[in-house]
């Protein structure tokens, strides 16, 4: 998420002055040890704060607090015996510039630490003599001590611990962590397995399937788990039509009035496990299309759905319990025309319009975000065609490519399982398809709602995918980071191609990207040809944080049918 005002600032000032040889002499830089500018003290405990000063020439340095100055050094030594929030302002001034730095110290009376580590719902499920490595996430004003125990007994005093067990059984671990104002504790249970016992598990994006007649969808199931050497086999109607480790199935679809009745089974060396799904094959493309008119709106008139990844934005200033009370705030913050945050990888907004949007070859759809130089924010945009009649966003969604379709270090399927913090203002962990695992960061000093995580997530842990593009957050100098544009083809993105400066001061900060249905992709990578489309859905494509920024997230502001606008 871009920061419009920021508790840490930098204001550089003044008129670049030239040395005798005529060679420009910077202005001062000035760096922390915190990046976000937060400290936490104990009460009545010295904090001894030395920024590190480029460019100080015959610097003069001032320290301020409520106004005044405290300190004139180039370090200053902090000090309170009352538990509260200070916030104190050092600047450097030479002949050449000034530089200055906003910090926010927080004084209490203890701060034990904070415990941080992506457990699942029901503890982990491992393998025997497979390594699981445990990387706990530490908040904590001083330092931290650890200990694990594994059945009561002292394993591993390493703030990080690589669990492992030859026997099978239910081991139940326990982490201490302890500083000098107090401890905290985490406990979970790891079972261990062999093949035969371990849990196969599978998700589908949904069990009943619509399509057009003559089209080919694509039926695969996710967030596969223990699947070890199995075999997928495909049934329709009871016929077999596929065996292969290869979960995905291409179904092609013949026009009928009754369900195809698809059966997929799973067999490995331990288990079997079937699945049957329903495919509804409705008329050809067009039969349920609808013609704009006199009376059609431009912009969106329905948020099917909203789920954001975890992220700083989520849960701020509102309140939601279930789908339906966040589609109707994302509803009342885009018809104010202000941002929607989709948090982290994954998070997405799905749309729809009183018509379609037709396919003219051109671009045909608008999306409002908030990128400028040095700060985009990838989204990538899906359309659907609503197949079946119903007014529902469920039938196939399609891709449209950008830039990075093609590129080798875009990830397609990729998937990030979010965890569900212990406890009020902690980070939110995240595990993905590739093994990887890290942190949506809590970042109190801009926002410190409970959680991250979103209130209508019922479940411990949630699954989002889709296509991940490679990452382009950049420290550029120490303190200052980057999200570099991509060329083309995604929501909140600073693009030289489809974003039409013309409409820059639609609302500020806002501006739009634009985006041909005719990029619409099959999930072979094959053009899907799309005559028109009902729905988009707009969903965070990179999985980064870009340091004291916290994460990259996409932000909608609007969503429009640029037909109706072009060709006014």
């Amino acid at each position: 998420m871009k920061k419009v005002v920021l508790l840490l600032t930098v204001f550089l000032i003044g008129i670049v002055a030239c040395k005798e040889e005529d060679e420009q002499v910077a202005a001062p830089v000035v760096t922390f040890s915190h990046e976000d500018g937060i400290y936490t003290v104990k009460a009545g405990t010295e904090l001894l704060l030395e920024p590190e000063i480029s460019n100080d020439v015959n610097a003069l340095y001032s320290w301020k607090m409520d106004g005044k100055i405290v300190g004139t050094g180039k370090t200053y030594t902090f000090k309170s015996d009352v538990k509260g929030s200070y916030y104190l302002s050092f600047t450097v001034a030479t002949d050449w510039g000034t530089a200055e730095k906003e910090l926010r110290i927080d004084v209490a009376e203890k701060v034990p630490p904070v415990i941080s580590l992506a457990v699942p719902e029901n503890g982990y499920t491992l393998l025997v003599d497979n390594d699981l490595t445990l990387r706990p996430e530490f908040t904590s004003s001083g330092n931290v001590e650890c200990t694990w125990k594994v059945n009561g007994s002292v394993v591993s005093s390493g703030a990080e611990y690589v669990f492992s067990a030859s026997e099978t059984g239910e081991y139940h671990v326990e982490l201490v962590a302890v500083n000098e104002d107090g401890e905290s504790r985490l406990s979970f249970t790891i079972t261990v397995c062999t093949p035969e016992d371990m849990p196969f598990s599978w998700m589908f994006e949904r069990v009943e399937y619509s399509m057009s007649s003559g089209r080919t969808i694509r039926l695969l199931p996710y967030a596969i788990r223990n699947a070890f050497d199995a075999v997928y086999t495909w049934t329709v109607d009871g016929e077999e039509k596929q065996s292969s480790s290869n979960p995905l199935f291409a179904f092609p679809g013949t026009e009928r009035t009754e369900p195809y009745v698809v059966v997929v089974t799973m067999e490995n060396s331990y288990a079997t496990i079937s699945q049957e799904l329903k495919v509804y094959v409705c008329g050809e493309e067009g039969t349920y299309q609808r013609k704009p008119n006199a009376a059609s709106s431009e912009g969106w008139n329905k948020v099917y759905e909203f789920l954001p990844a975890p992220g700083q934005f989520v849960n701020e200033d509102y309140m939601a319990t279930t789908m339906e009370e966040a589609c109707a705030y994302a509803e009342d913050r885009l018809k104010k025309q202000a941002y929607v945050s989709l948090g982290g990888f994954g998070g997405y907004l799905v749309v729809g319009f009183d018509h379609s949007i037709e396919n003219d070859g051109g671009y045909n759809i608008q999306i409002y975000g908030n990128s400028f130089s040095d700060s985009s924010e990838p989204g990538i945009v899906w359309v659907m065609q609503d197949e079946n009649g119903n007014g529902l966003p469920d039938d196939t969604w399609y891709e449209l490519k950008g830039s990075e379709y093609d590129n080798p270090e875009t990830i397609q399927d990729y998937e990030v399982t979010y965890y569900r913090p212990s406890g009020i203002q902690q980070s939110v962990s995240w595990t993905d398809s590739q093994g990887k695992s890290g942190f949506i960061d809590y970042l109190i000093a801009y926002h410190n709602q409970d959680y991250y995580y979103p209130n209508w997530v019922e479940a411990g842990s949630y699954v989002l995918r889709g296509t991940c593009l490679p990452a382009k957050a950049r420290e550029v100098t120490p303190g200052y980071w980057s999200n570099d544009e991509y060329e083309w083809g995604y929501a909140d993105n600073f693009s030289p191609i489809d974003r039409l400066t013309d409409d820059d001061n639609y609302n500020a900060g806002a501006n739009a990207n634009h985006f041909k249905i005719s990029n619409a992709v099959t999930f072979d990578g094959k053009p899907a040809n799309l005559k028109y489309v009902d729905f988009v859905k707009i969903q965070t494509g990179v999985n980064v944080k870009a340091g004291w920024l916290g994460e990259t997230s996409t932000e909608v502001f609007d969503v429009k049918d640029f037909n109706l606008i072009k060709n006014k």
